[in-house]
């Protein structure tokens, strides 16, 4: 969207996004149970999970409730593995959408890279050691709406 005048900045997408925990010790086990991931850095009051050219920041203090509706995506290489995780840690999905509350309340939504529009650049996925992997033709149709299908 845009207005007369001025020339705004446009939004290019989410460099980070930053999760509130009480136990960053805990909160890296939780999140380590379910994802493969390499950390970026820690310290006393933040751990950083990497994520090529994006981070999770996992942060000390809770300033917020819990909430069943704010949340955010997590794009993830392999969603019947995180499921196949959830079961051996007895997490059960909030939705039929494979939405999960982290212990400290954070909801998390899993979506499978192969059928979502958001694609990384093949040089960040070779960087963080992932296979490239195709698009379902759902989510090229998404990307080909915008002339953003590969190949385009």
């Amino acid at each position: 969207m845009s207005d007369k005048g001025e020339r705004k900045a446009r939004a290019l997408g989410i460099n980070h996004v930053v999760l509130e925990v009480d136990d960053l010790d805990k909160a890296l086990e939780f999140y380590i149970a379910l994802f493969e991931f390499q950390l970026l850095g820690m310290s006393e009051h933040n751990a950083f999970i990497d994520l090529g050219d994006q981070f999770v920041q996992l942060t000390l203090g809770r300033t917020q409730v819990a909430d069943t509706k704010r949340h955010f995506g997590f794009v993830v290489d392999d969603r019947e593995a995180v499921r196949r995780a959830m079961e051996r840690l007895g997490l059960k999905s909030i939705n039929d959408r494979l939405n999960i509350l982290d212990p400290w309340g954070n909801r998390i939504e899993i979506v499978p890279y192969d059928d979502c529009q958001f694609t990384k650049a093949p040089n960040i996925l070779h960087g963080m050691g992932v296979p490239p992997i195709s698009k379902t033709a759902n989510a090229i149709e998404e990307l080909k709406k915008k002339d953003m299908a590969p190949g385009e």
